[in-house]
């Protein structure tokens, strides 16, 4: 048997490397939080336009319909927010709109590039803390208190908002 023949036949599972804390790449997360702000406030402009449009189209939907598509309004506003999370974190940029405008960008803790499902999850979890007010607190606590300034979802999900 080749070399090639045993790397075919080779169908066993290899477990990624574990990266120890130590040995993280170092990202610059000097003056993120309060970066962090004016992203959000211009991600939540954007989001209130593509909202807009959709529950728009939603509703000239629903007049065709007879109100069925209006069912779809609570839905639509859930997959908007996490489907624009997941299309521009996940993306190339690694970064929504309001977080290109504040010169962020998210990383993985190796300092790889965030897919689409983690990205979508991410935003989840911060939709979810800033909707309770003792969460909230929390997931800010989380980011005064570390050196990283990763707050609470950053530490689940385990991404990381550095500088671009």
């Amino acid at each position: 048997m080749t070399g090639l023949d045993t790397q075919m036949t080779d169908t066993r599972y290899r477990q990624p490397p574990i990266v120890a804390v130590g040995e993280r790449p170092v990202q610059d997360v000097s003056g993120v939080l309060g970066s962090r702000i004016f992203a959000w406030i211009g991600d939540i402009i954007v989001l209130f336009i593509l909202g807009t449009m959709i529950y728009f189209a939603l509703f000239l939907i629903g007049i065709v319909t007879f109100g069925a598509a209006w069912l779809l309004i609570p839905i639509a506003s859930v997959a908007t927010a996490l489907g624009y999370a997941a299309l521009t974190i996940g993306g190339p940029r690694q970064a929504t709109w309001g977080m290109r405008m504040a010169g962020l960008r998210v990383e993985t803790v190796t300092g790889g590039r965030p897919d689409g499902l983690a990205a979508a999850v991410h935003a989840l979890l911060f939709y979810v803390a800033a909707g309770t007010v003792g969460l909230w607190v929390l997931n800010v606590l989380c980011g005064l208190f570390r050196s990283d300034r990763r707050l609470g979802h950053d530490l689940l999900t385990g991404l990381v908002v550095v500088r671009a």
